[in-house]
């Protein structure tokens, strides 16, 4: 495979292209994390991490590590050996945090649907009254299948029958509609990578009243020092405050490429910035129709607006991959174990445009026909184009 260049363009769904101001701040000279100037950036981060999730009435932390991490930590303080949780299945992710609730051991009662779709509310309800849960977790876009939750629809019923609601919204947050206050979600985490502009390597949630209560009143400390809340309250506080604390040296570089990357996503808006994803993605798909493709999304309104998944059509495989790439754009081949040789993903998320869209489908276009398929990449491009300008 052709080497990755400075010029190839990175369309996947996590890590994404950077801009030139975020690049900057990571590249700076490194300080120390009690100096003035990263308590300054430090505390800028938490707030509008807290802005961004619409979170005015919860704790915000930036842990460093990945999204990974974000979701141990969501589930570590809050469930203890013989709590119950219902997981709304939609693919690989929601499989992860039910895995951890499980060695957290936490009792598990999925509510699934086949690959691409998702299980109706009812059908969720049903399991709340049956389980009677202590957590509700909801995978707000599941990166494996690019299927996009109804997060405020399930928060309420989470909370209509006393469980707290946990997303996990590593492919959503900063791109997708996440009103964390409104709502009533308990805990939101995500990763620096995605939808929020940065580089990788950042943990980050916000941590509601109830559930710092609940973590509270556990009955035993978390098992992870690193993952408590309890050690990494009082610096968040602290730095939020503009004073310095110390419990585990913060990944300073990166703190500030996300300080910059928030203040470009906040100076945008959120209404705006909601507005250019669901514009971006509706141009990706019209461009992907005109070649002939189908999303894996079961329904239009299952499919997200960070990623596309998309099938490959008859007598094209995985090797497509690897055939857009030397074209100069690189994708993500399928994810899901159940699938993952059906399908591949695109990433158009952060600070993706038009350019971007009209590169990415002409690539997708050339290197289909490249491999037999009929197609006109041209008018792929054209339809793409139409999408953005209306």
């Amino acid at each position: 495979m052709t080497p990755m260049t400075e010029r190839d363009l990175l369309m996947i769904p996590g890590p994404i292209e950077l801009e030139p101001a975020v690049l900057r701040a990571l590249a700076q000279k490194t300080t120390s994390h009690v100096d003035a100037r990263f308590i300054a950036a430090f505390g800028r981060a938490l707030a509008g991490l807290r802005q961004v999730a619409h979170a005015d009435g919860a704790q915000p932390f930036i842990i460093a590590g990945s999204g990974t991490l974000a979701m141990e930590m969501a589930v570590q303080n809050l469930v203890e050996p013989g709590d119950a949780a219902v997981v709304v299945n939609t693919g690989y992710f929601s499989d992860r945090i039910a895995a951890m609730v499980e060695r957290a051991g936490g009792v598990v009662t999925h509510v699934t649907a086949a690959p691409g779709d998702a299980p109706s509310e009812a059908e969720v309800e049903a399991a709340l009254v049956k389980v009677k849960p202590k957590v509700l977790t909801i995978t707000h876009v599941d990166t494996s299948t690019g299927v996009l939750a109804p997060v405020a629809r399930l928060a309420a019923l989470g909370k209509k029958h006393g469980a707290l609601v946990v997303v996990d919204g590593v492919c959503s947050l900063g791109a997708e509609e996440l009103r964390v206050t409104e709502w009533g979600v308990d805990v939101a985490f995500s990763g620096s990578q995605k939808a929020l502009g940065a580089p990788p390597g950042l943990a980050v949630l916000t941590v509601s009243p109830a559930a710092l209560a609940a973590h509270a009143a556990r009955k035993r400390p978390v098992a992870s020092m690193y993952a408590d809340f309890h050690e990494w309250l009082p610096i968040m506080k602290a730095y939020e405050s503009g004073a310095p604390s110390y419990f585990a040296t913060p990944a300073v570089n990166l703190v500030a490429a996300l300080d910059a990357s928030l203040a470009i996503l906040l100076a945008e808006g959120m209404t705006a910035r909601l507005a250019r994803h669901r514009r971006v993605a509706g141009a990706f798909r019209a461009g992907f129709t005109a070649l002939g493709l189908t999303p894996l999304p079961a329904r239009p309104e299952l499919a997200a607006h960070t990623l596309s998944a998309i099938r490959y059509p008859a007598g094209v495989d995985a090797a497509l991959v690897g055939r857009v790439r030397e074209l100069g754009v690189t994708v993500a081949g399928g994810l899901h174990p159940a699938l993952k040789a059906q399908y591949f993903r695109v990433g158009h998320m952060g600070s993706v445009g038009p350019a971007d869209v009209v590169a990415t489908v002409a690539a997708i276009g050339r290197a289909l026909a490249a491999a037999g398929h009929k197609c006109d990449p041209g008018g792929a491009v054209a339809e793409a184009t139409r999408a953005l300008d209306a």
